[in-house]
């Protein structure tokens, strides 16, 4: 795909990392298509990410990582996203939950999530709940007070990698405030049956049952500093735009492709040549906005993590328009179970219903759009 250079980039000390990543990607699109047929999560894969050393990577240098830079984490994610997005999307929560459970946990609990992500422990998110919707920090869900402690009776979810999760990344309501916490797998927690979704099948995506599950008072996270940028927010529009780089790809594949000996490519018609060029350019643009998301996060901006709602509503967009214009040029081949296409389409409308949805995310933006007092010239 036709790239340009960007302002925004990764520091010559994580370049490695990005290697890494790109030999990671290529092991990943081998499989992108029988992983979305069968369901299943890619766990060969996810293993192989934590064994490359990216995931501790991650961590704070203090917590024996690297404190890899939010610009690595966008380019990574978008790697990942173009060769399998469930991988993408799945190791996406997976990294975010961990980092800020180190992050954000008294320094006992912190130092012990860390050792858990370095030996290989999984990680995952338990925060959407019923009827949560775009509110899911905003948890409804009351704890009961027991001993060290609270215990949760309640449902998260669309919980991805949650059948592998050893952590969990929790938040329920504690006297009537939000309260964030730290949760290790035990015989509390059960699965229902999947409601196997229509795009990203791979990411196991599905609903937790906690019992009476115990919530130590120790686990319990602290606030976050007004500087700090939760890396899934940063990562999240990167997860679309790398769909949507993979949607280019295959137009640009079926696009060239000449049906028959005298058959024209639709490379050549004037009307795909159009199309081609506005979605290429908002896929530009939106790629730009979600690195300029990790620069501000990079320097520890209060304004990265609104950024990153405008550059999630943006890419969740492009990455809809993307696919749309591979199947309206594959046309009927582009529908056929075999082709690339489909899965691709199908996998590009869910960045936009994850929250903050897109719809949510227009209002929010509007409305900050709205409430600025037009500058004086």
């Amino acid at each position: 795909m036709l790239t340009r250079p960007s302002p925004v980039q990764v520091p010559d000390q994580e370049l490695a990392w990005i290697e890494t990543a790109k030999a990671l990607a290529a092991q990943l699109s081998q499989t992108v298509e029988a992983d979305d047929v069968s369901g299943e999560l890619p766990v060969e894969h996810l293993r192989a990410v934590a064994e490359s050393g990216l995931d501790a990577a991650f961590l704070p240098v203090e917590f024996g990582g690297e404190a890899l830079s939010y610009a690595t984490l966008s380019q990574v994610v978008r790697l990942f996203a173009a060769a399998h997005p469930a991988v993408a999307a799945v190791w996406l929560m997976h990294i975010g939950a961990a980092h800020a459970l180190v992050t954000l946990s008294p320094p006992s609990s912190a130092a012990y999530f860390a050792e858990r992500l370095r030996s290989g422990a999984r990680f995952s998110n338990a925060l959407s709940e019923p009827a949560g919707g775009n509110f899911f920090l905003s948890s409804q869900q009351d704890l009961e007070p027991a001993e060290n402690g609270w215990t949760l009776t309640g449902r998260k979810l669309f919980v991805s990698g949650a059948e592998i999760a050893d952590h969990f990344f929790l938040n329920a309501r504690v006297d009537g405030g939000p309260g964030f916490f730290g949760v290790d797998r035990d015989e509390t927690l059960s699965f229902p049956p999947i409601d196997q979704t229509i795009g990203m099948r791979a990411t196991r995506s599905r609903t937790i049952v906690f019992d009476g599950t115990h919530l130590a008072a120790s686990r319990r996270c602290g606030a976050p500093p007004v500087d700090y940028s939760n890396l899934i927010s940063v990562g999240f529009a990167s997860l679309s735009i790398g769909i949507a780089e993979s949607a280019i790809d295959a137009l640009t594949v079926s696009a060239n492709a000449k049906k028959g000996p005298a058959a024209e490519r639709l490379a050549d018609a004037s009307w795909v040549k159009s199309e081609t060029a506005m979605v290429w350019a908002e896929l530009r643009a939106a790629r730009l906005l979600a690195e300029q998301t990790a620069w501000l996060a990079d320097r520890r901006d209060p304004h990265a993590m609104a950024a990153a709602t405008e550059s999630k509503m943006l890419a969740n967009e492009v990455a809809k328009k993307a696919a749309a214009l591979a199947l309206k040029v594959g046309g009927g081949g582009a529908y056929l179970a075999r082709s690339p296409i489909q899965r691709i389409f199908r996998d590009a409308q869910a960045g936009a219903l994850m929250a903050y949805s897109v719809p949510f995310s227009q209002e929010l933006v509007g409305g900050w759009v709205l409430s600025e007092a037009p500058v004086s010239v």
